[in-house]
């Protein structure tokens, strides 16, 4: 088990929104994955606007109870991040995505909950994958 639980903004979409093609496989993934789980800012802006107004109390909640926690600051890894953009610019890789991966680079034993199949794609470090966890 990994001991840092990374999540983007598709498996933030998929746990909350019953209707979303993934909710199952994300329902079932989330008791087994120790909180808090950690994300970047811009996915957690992604996941607030593909939510609306219906779905954000149950993210909010999340925050507010520190299950999800913004453990990434970007100002501190612009200069990666960027080079990480420009590599992949032709996918094209968001800037959550970015932050994401940069996270799996910082962050020992790492594992991220997505259901973005482009993290098959992105490699760290250059070349290792990037360890996640996505639906079949």
């Amino acid at each position: 088990m990994a001991a840092n639980v990374l999540v983007d903004s598709g498996f933030l979409v998929a746990l909350i929104n019953r209707r979303d093609q993934n909710h199952t496989w994300a329902a079932a993934q989330a008791p087994t994955f120790p909180r808090p789980w950690q994300t970047c800012e811009p996915a957690l802006s992604e996941a607030f606007y593909m939510l609306g107004q219906s779905g954000a109390p149950h993210l909010i909640t999340l925050l507010a109870r520190r299950a999800l926690i913004c453990g990434f600051q970007l100002d501190e890894h612009i200069t990666d991040v960027i080079k990480l953009l420009q590599k992949y610019a032709d996918v094209p890789m968001s800037l959550a995505d970015a932050c994401l991966v940069r996270m799996t680079e910082v962050l020992s034993d790492s594992a991220l909950l997505t259901t973005d199949s482009d993290f098959r794609i992105y490699r760290r470090h250059g070349r290792q994958t990037v360890p996640c966890v996505l639906p079949l």
